[in-house]
Order: structure tokens, then C-alpha cells, then sequence
């Protein structure tokens, strides 16, 4: 059970909304103490106060069809962080561009697959997306290193070119201290 949290003022919730990261959660949930519990995304008696979602800057590497009404259109993508002078996969993101985006990433993974394996097409690494997600931690299922939670599509950044993109010691270095502690020896050698 999250513990009650009793504020006065609006500052006082500015505060501890600050803090949420550090306190390992995703922000505040304010209620009314009247409040009835109801399933779905219910508005006026619950807020939900997030914090600013972690962010990198990432390559798009790979490219799968989506599903439902999106079956004919290049719609989950894989993102890629340099590591030394390779591209290695950190996340997967289905969500935050546009229908008109979409079409416009569709027509660029047509028109720059380099290789195509099962239903997955590998693209010329050439665009740049701004990524965000809640938290990061070190995994060892995966190549890079880390996992990161709830990713999503910010933005496009057409400011940058493919090497000016983050490195997997850039999203290593955002796992909270305390995680760092508990992990393999090794995996951060060089990052502290």
C-alpha cells in the first residue's frame, strides 16, 4: 500500500512530485478522501502527476508492421545507442508519433531496409528520435546492458545526425546509485 501523504498547499505537492524519482516512484496520485474506487481512467475525483520522463536520443536500427488497422504500415520500431563504434538495441517503441509521421517513418524503412529477416526489417541507421521512459535498470537479457521502462517516441530529432546519438554509458549512468550497487562486477567499469 503507498503510504498517505497529507499536503496543505499546492507547493507542498511540488515538492514531493520533485523528490518521486529519487524516492523510486512515478510521481503523485492525489485523491479526493471521498473518493470511490472505479476501474478504467476515471476523471475529476483522481489526478495523476507524473514526473518529466527520462530521455536519450536514439538511432532507429529496426522496423516491424503494426497490427489492427496499422497490419500495412512500418509502426514498432527498434532504437540503437552507440557502444564503442557499434549501434547496440536498447529499446523498442510503438507509441508517440502521428498518423502523418507514421507514414512518413513507413515510406523511409520501404525505401532504406538493408536486410529483412522473418517480419523484421533492418534500416540504414539515418534517423534520430528523441526517446522517453520512466526508469532504467541493468538487465542481463539484453546486448546492451540495460532495459529501460515504458519507452515511447517523443519526438523526431532532425537537428541531429545519427552520431551525435547517445551512448549505452549515457543510459547506464541513469540506473539509480543503489541499483548500480546490486549489479554484476564489471558492468559499470569506467561510468563512476
Amino acid at each position: 500500500m503507498s503510504p498517505l501523504v497529507a499536503v496543505s498547499e499546492w507547493g507542498e505537492c511540488a515538492a514531493l512530485l520533485a523528490d518521486a524519482r529519487a524516492r523510486g516512484v512515478e510521481g503523485l496520485m492525489l485523491k479526493r478522501r471521498d473518493s470511490l474506487y472505479h476501474a478504467g481512467r476515471v476523471k475529476g475525483d483522481w489526478w495523476k502527476l507524473k514526473v518529466d520522463p527520462l530521455t536519450i536520443d536514439a538511432v532507429l536500427v529496426m522496423a516491424q508492421r503494426g497490427s489492427g488497422k496499422r497490419a500495412s504500415l512500418y509502426t514498432d520500431y527498434t532504437f540503437a545507442l552507440w557502444h564503442g563504434t557499434d549501434l547496440v538495441p536498447v529499446a523498442k517503441a510503438y507509441s508517440g508519433l502521428s498518423d502523418a509521421e507514421i507514414r512518413q517513418v513507413d515510406k523511409f524503412v520501404r525505401r532504406h531496409t538493408s536486410d529483412q529477416f522473418g517480419p523484421v526489417r533492418r534500416v540504414e541507421p539515418l534517423l534520430v528520435f528523441e526517446l522517453g521512459f520512466e526508469a532504467v535498470n541493468a538487465s542481463t537479457r539484453h546486448k546492451s546492458g540495460v532495459a529501460v521502462r515504458f519507452p515511447r517516441i517523443l519526438r523526431q530529432r532532425t537537428d541531429k545526425t545519427p552520431d551525435q546519438a547517445d551512448r549505452v554509458e549515457t543510459l547506464k549512468a541513469m540506473i539509480p546509485v543503489e541499483k548500480r550497487e546490486l549489479e554484476e562486477p564489471g558492468l559499470f567499469d569506467g561510468l563512476l
